[in-house]
Order: C-alpha cells, then structure tokens, then sequence
C-alpha cells in the first residue's frame, strides 16, 4: 500500500467532544496510491460537487487526478505547471496554484487561464502554495519562500500571504513572514490565527498561536479545513488533528501514512473528509459538514 500502514489506522479520541464530530471506531479508507513518486507529492483535493467527484494535484508527475467514488482515478490534465493547492471562486471556475510558473490561475468557464496573481510590486512570486475564496469573492494565498540557499533565483525573498480582491485589481501583501484567517507555520510546527477587519486585511495585533502540532511522529502543519461549526482540521504529528474553535486537540485521524498534504470535505452532504499524503488519497466520515466549495455568498 505504497508505505501506508493501514493496520495502524485509527481514531484518537483526546477530549469526549470528539464525538459529536466523529466516531471513534470510524474506519479509515485508503482509496488509491502511487502518486508523486520520491518527490511527492500528492495534494491539493478539491471536491467538485456538481460532477461528484474529487480533483487532486499529483505535483511531481505533473498531473491533476480525479477520483470517482466507486470508480477509481483517472488523469484529467496534463501537464499542469506542477500545480498544487486548488479551490473554486463564487463562479465556480477553478483556482489553482502553479509552482512551476509561479503563478495563481483560474480557469474560465469556457476553460481559457486568467491569471490572478504572478507578481507583487514588481517582482515574481515564489511558488505559490494554496488557495482559499472568502464568501465575499476575495482570494487569498500563501507564497512560501522555500529556497533561501539560491536567492539569486527569487525575486521576493519573503514568505507571503496575499489577498487578491474579485474584480483582481487589488493585490495585498497581509502577512510578510472568515473573520479568521489560519496560516500554518509549518517550520515552526504550529498554526497562527488572525483576526479579519472588514474590509478583508488582517488585525496584525491579533497574531496567536492557535495549535501546536509538532510531535514525535512524522508529519507538521499541513493542509486545514473548518467545518460548519468552526472546528479546524490540520495535518500535523501522526496524522490529522482535529480542535475546536478554540484550538483545543480533541482527537487525531491516524491514517499510518508518513505525513498529510491536504485536506478536504466533500461528498453530497460534505461530511467526507478527503486526505492526501505524499504518495496516497484515503477518506474517513465525520457527522459535522464542512464549509462548502465554492462558499456561499454573504
């Protein structure tokens, strides 16, 4: 099973509110395998509910996939920029971030690429990681900067997450390192929290750490999605976390691969909660719906 250990999944219950949220004899499914090679990895699921089935990066080989629930995975695009993190607008159109052309995209309806980001102030991006739309149509991203030994390749030298207004006339720098934003510091091993003002930009004071997830296990903060209720799923040591709003641990989905990419909710009732590693895709049920994609507008 392509190093996953699937003896070892379980449900970790650490609080008794888990329950309300997810069974603890929950089984875990591992629902295919193979992808991103020594390189990895898999990431980036997106559940796309009018065709219901899941879209997912497969980065090194250069591929997106898509997993039909009871019919398996098939290639629908290739190649892709070496795209990772994708999510949808208020339209629906897909966005993708594009590690090889250091961009953010979004594909029209009628499937011509519109580019929503490839430069602040002048100067290229780095290799823009993942994507979220707010309710209000405002796009935001993380750039990580993941090569500091070469900067001669890299324009910014900087960490980013950005906010990129509909219309895409607006670009803003919030972060230089819903009414809530959750950025992973994955180096750090934690999750930071930042208040939202209302006009989309961050209440910088307000900077917390809201988790740690570091560990004795493989696996840091990686990849995050809210339910409904406002509880947060993350990757992080052993698998994935699951607090409340608060960011207290109320229990762990241990899937026995080394380390979670992402995450997403999806299924006719959004109540699947779709995993992938670096090299696999699995799936666990939970009874909270999480946040639909594309998000309702306010």
């Amino acid at each position: 099973m392509s190093g996953v250990r699937a003896s070892s999944a379980r449900i970790e219950q650490l609080a008794p509110e888990l329950e309300r949220i997810i069974s603890p004899s929950e089984p875990i499914q591992h629902l295919a395998d193979g992808f991103g090679g020594t390189q990895g990895p898999a990431e980036g699921p997106l559940w796309w509910k009018e065709g219901r089935h899941l879209l997912f990066s497969d980065i090194h080989n250069n591929r997106r996939m898509k997993y039909d629930p009871g019919g398996g995975v098939s290639v629908v695009l290739e190649p892709t920029n070496r795209a990772n993190g994708l999510t949808r607008d208020l339209q629906g159109r897909l966005i993708a971030c594009e590690h090889d052309s250091r961009r953010v995209t979004r594909q029209e309806l009628d499937g011509s690429i519109t580019v929503v980001a490839n430069s602040f102030h002048g100067q290229r991006l780095n290799r823009p990681n993942d994507v979220v739309v707010k309710s209000d149509g405002c796009i935001y991203f993380t750039d990580p900067w993941t090569s500091p030994a070469a900067p001669e390749q890299w324009d910014l030298t900087f960490s980013g997450v950005y906010r990129v207004t509909p219309d895409l006339g607006t670009m803003t720098l919030l972060i230089d390192d819903e009414n809530v934003l959750y950025v992973n510091d994955t180096r750090r091993g934690h999750i930071r929290a930042f208040e939202l003002l209302p006009n989309g930009t961050l209440a910088k004071h307000t900077d917390r750490v809201f988790a740690d997830l570091r560990g004795d296990e493989p696996g840091v903060p990686d990849g995050m999605k809210v339910d409904v209720e406002g509880n947060v799923y993350c990757g992080g040591a052993g698998g994935i976390w699951i607090m409340d709003r608060n960011g207290k641990k109320l229990g762990r989905v241990v899937h026995g691969a080394p380390a979670t990419t992402n995450i997403a909710f999806g299924g006719d009732d959004w109540k699947t909660l779709y995993f992938t590693s670096r090299n696999h895709l699995g799936s666990v049920n939970v009874k909270i719906p999480g946040v639909p994609v594309p998000p309702q507008r306010r």
